[in-house]
């Protein structure tokens, strides 16, 4: 890396990047690594980019340089072993994405930050200030995962904020640990313990981000740094986020996304993210 690049970074410890992606993200998939490029204030190692097996997706690695894993590398089940839907949605995928996210530390040499394949930044974020982590939050989340982080851990929740907002920068230490907790505790492997927990009547069953986010900060309360997120969704396609428009957004927003909500529904093509 340059100085010119470190200077633009910010310095400090090199991360590594984790996208969980599918061919149905192509579309918003180049304008989320642009972003983290353009606007993470870390030095950056790899980008991995995990995804089924893809011409498409590995064509896009090798024009982006990024790093094309195959997502069983990571898991020994696969999304069809779970069965995590109803006669009206399916969340399958969506819960995969998630264990996926939680195995990155099988490939990343060091710590990690996870960006969801359908969310671009368009303001500079730094995830650490020191040795102190730095989580972006939002004000309101889902009940349920914080039933199923009781069963998982043995105790309520305790950060003031939800850590639900499409990115979190991993600690590959404080993840390892957080996975040895769990096995201790169920007596099982730590995604088996997860898909035991949840309760598969509920449609939002668990989170990664809730569950690392108050592991840690529940053993760091004062150490820990809590920003609001700011994300905004958009309906647009990414391609019209020209460079003023992002600045406009910028003066509000931190991120902003394009979700793909419809598809969690029976019927539709399961998508994760």
């Amino acid at each position: 890396m340059s100085k010119r690049a470190v200077r633009r970074s910010g310095g400090g410890p090199a991360i590594d990047v984790l996208i969980p992606a599918i061919e149905k993200d192509l579309h918003t998939l180049p304008y989320v690594i642009d972003s983290v490029r353009a606007f993470v204030r870390h030095p950056i190692g790899r980008i991995y980019i995990v995804s089924p097996d893809s011409r498409r997706i590995r064509t896009l690695c090798a024009r982006k340089k990024c790093t094309f894993v195959l997502e069983t590398r990571l898991l020994p089940i696969t999304k069809n072993q779970i069965h995590y839907r109803s006669r009206t949605w399916e969340r399958s995928g969506w819960l995969y994405q998630q264990l996926l996210k939680l195995s990155g530390d099988k490939v990343c040499r060091r710590s990690f930050l996870v960006v969801d394949a359908d969310t671009v930044f368009v303001r500079p974020h730094r995830f650490r200030v020191g040795s102190r982590p730095v989580f972006y939050c939002r004000k309101w989340s889902q009940p349920e995962y914080f039933r199923t982080y009781r069963k998982l851990m043995g105790r309520r929740k305790t950060a003031p904020q939800s850590f639900v907002t499409h990115y979190m920068l991993f600690e590959r230490s404080r993840l390892r640990a957080l996975k040895r907790t769990i096995e201790k505790r169920h007596g099982r492997p730590w995604y088996k313990a997860i898909l035991k927990s949840i309760n598969r009547r509920k449609q939002f069953g668990f989170s990664e981000f809730e569950t690392y986010g108050n592991y840690v900060y529940a053993r760091r309360p004062g150490k820990s740094i809590l920003r609001s997120a700011r994300n905004k969704t958009l309906s647009t396609h990414p391609s019209q986020l020209t460079g003023s428009r992002v600045q406009r957004l910028a003066r509000a927003y931190r991120s902003v996304s394009f979700h793909q909500r419809s598809v969690y529904k029976r019927g539709v093509k399961a998508r994760r993210g």
